[in-house]
């Protein structure tokens, strides 16, 4: 994995937690889901960047 793709996927991760914690302080259901779409997107992809490095 390179230095830039895991600075890029570790943003999204923590904009992702950011955006989870605003929206359960405000009950904004809506951006607590988007929040926790964005982790879960950045964790897939931290996931396969792991796996390219494995056959490498």
């Amino acid at each position: 994995m390179s230095g830039l793709d895991k600075i890029k996927n570790k943003a999204e991760e923590l904009v992702g937690e950011a955006k989870e914690a605003i929206g359960k302080a405000t009950d904004n259901e809506k951006l607590q889901a988007e929040g926790q779409a964005d982790q879960t997107s950045a964790n897939t992809k931290q996931a396969g960047e792991k796996v390219k490095d494995v056959f490498k």
